[in-house]
């Protein structure tokens, strides 16, 4: 027996009827619709996430670079294009006021290191003219300054020692040789050399007699490290090495005169060549044996 249909179920059929009879399809065309719009959903979020992301990048990379981006040279640039502009012009300043507002621009660190600096300068210049008033007041009270003492504290550390040297100690040359290396900075061509050299190189033949430079009594006489068979002679605060010698006559706790014969000429320890390394210290201070030896 035939079901008896509904008012509405005739009304669907009918629409069927008609689309089919048309060429539509009122649920393909639904469903496109549907798939139409949740893809376009994904791609307006997909785009979204990616102006996000970028503008994210710009921001780090400018924070990153803010020392060319704050520069004088680019801000001049950025004022030069948006000024043909209105709204650029408008743009530009707003920004520049915020920037201006919370962030210190390098010019304007420039400026105040600047007025510092002269601070500090001003500052400076009103304590030396304090001082060198104060010490005119003391030499007109005290009748003058001592010109000795402030000729002494003018010299370096090391014209003093020479001085001292030559006025208290009398040296002679401990043994006759050209010089094959001086006193100071070098470039030796072997790698095992310094190239600081602490004393006065002197070669001479192997078995060539040193002299000793000074009196004095020997507080070292060893054969051990790179100055190889060596003395150290002390004389009141100053000692004296004689290095790289093959044979020492002397024993540690003799006293020397000057000109007594000590040591022979060798190569011994770190050494390329037979010469005798002399040495000068006052106070563990090097002096150049040269300007005492004038040689």
């Amino acid at each position: 027996m035939e079901r008896t249909l509904s008012v509405e179920e005739r009304i669907r059929r009918a629409e069927e009827i008609y689309n089919r009879r048309n060429g539509n399809n009122y649920y393909d065309t639904y469903l496109n619709k549907s798939k139409n719009k949740k893809s376009h959903g994904l791609g307006r979020r997909l785009l979204k996430q990616i102006i996000v992301c970028s503008l994210i990048y710009c921001v780090f990379y400018v924070v990153s670079n803010r020392e060319y981006y704050l520069s004088k040279q680019f801000l001049d640039k950025v004022q030069e294009v948006s000024s043909k502009n209105v709204v650029l012009n408008n743009t530009y300043n707003y920004v520049m006021g915020y920037v201006k507002k919370y962030i210190k621009l390098p010019e304007e660190e420039v400026e105040q290191q600047e007025e510092v600096q002269q601070q500090e300068e001003t500052q400076q210049q009103e304590n030396n003219t304090s001082v060198e008033s104060v010490s005119k007041t003391s030499d007109e009270n005290i009748g003058g300054a001592n010109e000795e003492e402030v000729s002494k504290n003018e010299q370096t550390q090391e014209e003093q020692d020479v001085e001292y040297l030559k006025n208290k100690i009398n040296f002679i040359l401990p043994v006759e040789g050209a010089i094959s290396s001086t006193f100071g900075w070098r470039s030796p061509t072997t790698s095992t050399v310094p190239k600081y050299h602490t004393g006065l190189d002197i070669a001479a033949s192997t078995g060539t007699v040193i002299k000793s430079a000074t009196d004095g009594k020997i507080i070292l006489a060893s054969s051990q490290g790179d100055y190889g068979k060596h003395y150290k002679i002390q004389i009141d605060d100053v000692i004296i090495v004689y290095a790289h010698c093959s044979k020492l006559y002397l024993k540690e706790g003799d006293t020397v005169k000057q000109g007594q014969e000590i040591a022979e000429v060798g190569s011994t320890g770190n050494s390329t060549g037979p010469h005798l390394h002399f040495e000068i210290r006052r106070e563990e201070r090097l002096i150049d044996p040269q300007l005492i030896l004038n040689i």
